[in-house]
Parts: structure tokens; C-alpha cells; sequence
């Protein structure tokens, strides 16, 4: 079975203090995770290896940074490279948020770029892509997010692209309190898995676990991850909240 994950994004947001408190508390709930589960917590630069060393011990349970330079070390004053993620024990990046791509103009071959450096200090890539409302709109998401897909990760041999996981995160769905229904999320998670299907087969497709963003919450994480095709949630604000973020976790497959 695919792996089933929750992921917690906390974006800019707690001091460290708060995300001392917050890690505890849902670490309090002693979920146990199968082994085709995870709960991953994304969280800002400062907190990594507080989150990392509580975390260590819970099995099934991981730190993720919430970005990296595309590039491996050098004069790039305020960047965090991989290789500095990978030597703190960091297991997960997410790549590609759509607000980096908005607010810091991040582009699909910058993005290709730290894929890469991802891959060569075994950091698992979680790789954001979706479409605006106004692609959504004229019916052209499809197209637009298998773009994204094809000018990010299309230069990667089948063994690498079976260590990425991928998010499909609708834009106008990201903390505006929409949420895309069940059958939007699985149409557009089944056309991701036949786009990489068609690229690097099914058996590696089928392999690849992808997530949905955008408002997923307590009460609507179980009807979500019951698609098919959806293996999981990228969460926001609903990460924030112990008792939230623990009932996602327990929503998994």
C-alpha cells in the first residue's frame, strides 16, 4: 500500500515556545501509526531540530523543512542548502508551496533544481503543484498542473521519481475556507498518477503517494482521504491545533 501521510505545514507562524507546546500535545494523543503511515511536521527554519530530536523517538513520525535553495552551498546570504537540512537529520522538504511561487516567484526549473538537491541528501521531496481559480474556471487545470509536473520532475529516472511525494494543492482552496470536494480531489489525483503512468508506468505511478492541500480540516479529512487516489493532506491551518491535527492524523487510510 502507498504510504498514507499527514503533513503539517506551519508556515510562518508560533514562536518556539508555542511549537515546543503544540509538537507535545499532539504527541500527547500516543497515536500509533501503521507502516504505511506518517505524520510529518513542517515547520519553520528556527524549530527544525527541536522537532526533529521530539520527534526521533515516535516511530513513523518526521520533521520536514518548509523549503531549500536550489543550489548546494555558497554566497547565498539567508538560503538553507540540503546538504545543512540533511546533517540535522531533516527526512522531508516541501518544494514548490504555492505561495513560494506566488510571493517569491519560484519557477518549475528552479524547482527541478531543488528536487535535485533534495535527492542527492536522501531528503524526501514533498512537491507542491495546482492551478489558480482562474485556470479552474475556464476548466483548464489538467493541463496547467501537468505542466508543472512535466518541466519539474520529467528529467528524473523512474527509481528517483518513486522517492518524491507529491501535492496537489488547488489554489483558490488554500486558507480561503473552500475546500474542492472529494470527486474534484480524486479526478485531479487520478489524472496526476495517469500523467506519471504514462511517463514512468503504472507500477511506479501506483507507487507514488499524493496528497491533497487546501483547507483540509478535522471534520472533512476522512471523506477526502477516502478517494482512491488520495493518500493524504497537506494541512495548514488545521495543523495548528492539536486536537485538529490529531484527529487528521487518525483520518488516514
Amino acid at each position: 500500500m502507498r504510504k498514507q501521510i499527514a503533513a503539517a505545514n506551519w508556515k510562518m507562524n508560533l514562536t518556539y515556545q508555542q511549537g515546543e507546546e503544540l509538537l507535545d500535545a499532539i504527541l500527547k494523543e500516543n497515536i500509533t501509526l501503521t507502516d504505511h503511515q506518517q505524520a510529518v511536521f513542517a515547520v519553520p527554519f528556527p524549530y527544525l531540530v527541536m522537532a526533529h530530536h521530539k520527534l526521533a523517538g515516535r516511530k513513523h513520525y518526521f520533521a520536514s523543512a518548509q523549503n531549500c535553495s536550489d543550489q548546494k552551498a555558497g554566497a547565498y546570504t539567508g538560503e538553507v542548502a540540503a546538504e545543512m537540512l540533511h546533517s540535522i537529520g531533516v527526512h522531508f522538504c516541501v518544494l514548490g508551496h504555492s505561495e513560494r511561487r506566488e510571493y517569491f516567484s519560484e519557477r518549475n526549473q528552479s524547482l527541478a533544481q531543488k528536487v535535485e538537491r533534495c535527492f542527492e541528501y536522501g531528503i524526501t521531496p514533498i512537491f507542491c503543484c495546482g492551478e489558480p481559480l482562474s485556470i479552474r474556471e475556464v476548466d483548464a487545470q489538467e493541463g496547467y498542473v501537468e505542466a508543472q509536473l512535466k518541466e519539474s520532475l520529467f528529467h528524473f529516472s523512474a527509481e528517483q521519481i518513486s522517492r518524491i511525494v507529491i501535492a496537489y494543492e488547488p489554489i483558490w482552496a488554500i486558507g480561503t475556507g473552500k475546500t474542492a470536494s472529494s470527486a474534484q480531489a480524486q479526478e485531479m489525483h487520478a489524472h496526476i498518477r495517469s500523467v506519471l503512468a504514462a511517463k514512468y508506468g503504472k507500477t511506479t505511478a501506483d507507487g507514488i503517494s499524493i496528497l491533497y492541500g487546501g483547507s483540509v480540516k478535522a471534520g472533512n479529512a476522512k471523506e477526502l482521504f477516502g478517494s482512491p487516489d488520495v493518500d493524504g493532506g497537506l494541512v495548514g491551518g488545521a495543523s495548528l491545533v492539536a486536537a485538529d491535527f490529531a484527529a487528521i492524523i487518525r483520518a488516514l487510510k
